[in-house]
């Protein structure tokens, strides 16, 4: 009994000792951002440095580059699938695959994991995004299947007002995946769901233009010629998210492929197939709200993936040269910029701030044309390993929680 209690008592003052160790630590005080300065004047210098330099210095500077307060620069949001089984198990370890297998019957279509992707430019790395949300009454998106071996059922996504799009695909029964866009807002990092579609569609034109998504033809559970002439627009500038008609289209020729429709001058700019094709040529007019011919020297240089700078100037890769070509309206013809074999049979592009990225032949390497230097400068973002892209947007970067810590 005398033991117990020596050991009692030994214990009691062992703790009360730890405890007036703990009282007498020193608190950690927040260290400012710049001495001498409040924070919030301290943001206002650090802001006209660029980021590269202030990610290297410390780790506060680097919370700081991540932070809502801090002007965003941009990063690369790529779509991406898994083209082996041993890259879809390693994805489902670390996030939720957007598609999920719905069975293991040795028959049975298995969809392939496909996921978003954004590359920092600062740390040259690439993060996860969070998972779409599943749509439940339409079923997951398809990217390959038996009736189609030479080519890729297409999955569109589209970039408008600072967000990326998640706009139409194709399920295992070959009708449309989605009942809903599905909407990535890189402020937040989160995924929100868009007004419904009047009719779900696949095999259509989209694209965006003065902060409007349009989406215009494609297919229905089947063929419709109302659905095939129809055009319909969304602001994600309103709160409110809802489709609105616009004037439909004559025929319904661009029922027939995937396209991106080109914002460019308060219009929209599309064809209605991809490649070196014979193809046919189509403006919208968004001030007027009325359909026009294109014009031959545009429609004729018109061979591969499109894209605007800012909307004012439109670029093309010519997949089969390998040749980046712009647009010169006072002449309507096309203007040769680069020619390089990394551009050759290059899948689709995107620009924004003097820079134009598109996805690689096969969707391994992100190339990337720096327009600010004078000739042009080509470099390559090497993308995760087996993981091939198939769409890039060019939006502001993702607010981060946490980053590593310590100081550079």
């Amino acid at each position: 009994m005398a033991n117990a209690t020596a050991t009692t008592t030994t214990t009691t003052g062992g703790a009360a000792t730890k405890r007036h160790r703990q009282t007498h630590q020193p608190v950690q005080q927040h260290q400012p951002l710049l001495p001498g300065l409040p924070d919030h004047l301290a943001q206002l210098c650090l802001s006209l440095v660029p980021p590269s330099l202030l990610y290297s210095v410390c780790h506060s500077w680097r919370r700081l580059i991540y932070s809502p307060s801090f002007p965003p620069f941009l990063s690369l949001y790529t779509l991406f699938y898994s083209s082996s089984t041993t890259a879809a198990t390693t994805t489902t370890t670390t996030t939720t695959s957007f598609l999920r297998n719905q069975s293991h019957q040795p028959n049975q279509l298995q969809p392939n994991p496909i996921e978003f992707l954004s590359f920092d430019p600062i740390s040259s790395k690439w993060n996860r995004l969070p998972p779409p949300p599943s749509d439940s009454n339409h079923g997951p998106l398809l990217l390959r299947h038996p009736s189609f071996l030479s080519r890729n059922l297409p999955i569109q996504s589209v970039s408008v007002s600072n967000h990326v799009v998640l706009l139409a695909g194709t399920n295992p029964n070959l009708l449309p995946a989605l009942s809903h866009p599905h909407i990535f807002h890189p402020n937040s990092n989160q995924w929100r769901i868009g007004p419904p579609f009047s009719t779900p569609r696949r095999w259509c034109a989209a694209g965006a233009t003065n902060g409007k998504l349009y989406m215009v033809s494609g297919v229905g559970s089947h063929y419709s010629p109302d659905v095939a002439r129809s055009a319909q627009r969304c602001d994600l500038r309103n709160e409110e998210w809802v489709w609105e008609k616009v004037a439909a289209f004559k025929d319904g020729r661009f029922s027939r492929d995937a396209v991106e429709a080109v914002g460019w001058r308060g219009k929209l700019c599309m064809v209605n197939l991809k490649g070196n094709a014979p193809k046919e040529g189509a403006i919208y007019d968004v001030e007027n709200d009325q359909w026009e011919g294109m014009p031959e020297g545009m429609l004729i240089g018109w061979n591969g993936p499109a894209t605007a700078m800012e909307e004012e100037v439109i670029y093309v890769v010519d997949e089969d040269r390998g040749m980046l070509r712009k647009y010169n309206p006072e002449r309507d013809c096309w203007e040769e910029v680069i020619q390089s074999t990394h551009l050759k049979g290059a899948a689709q592009i995107a620009a924004a701030s003097g820079k134009i990225c598109a996805v690689h032949a096969g969707g391994v390497g992100i190339i990337v044309v720096d327009m600010l230097i004078t000739p042009p400068r080509i470099l390559t973002i090497e993308t995760p390993p087996l993981l091939h892209a198939l769409s890039v947007h060019i939006l502001p970067r993702t607010t981060l929680p946490e980053l590593e810590p310590g100081c550079c």
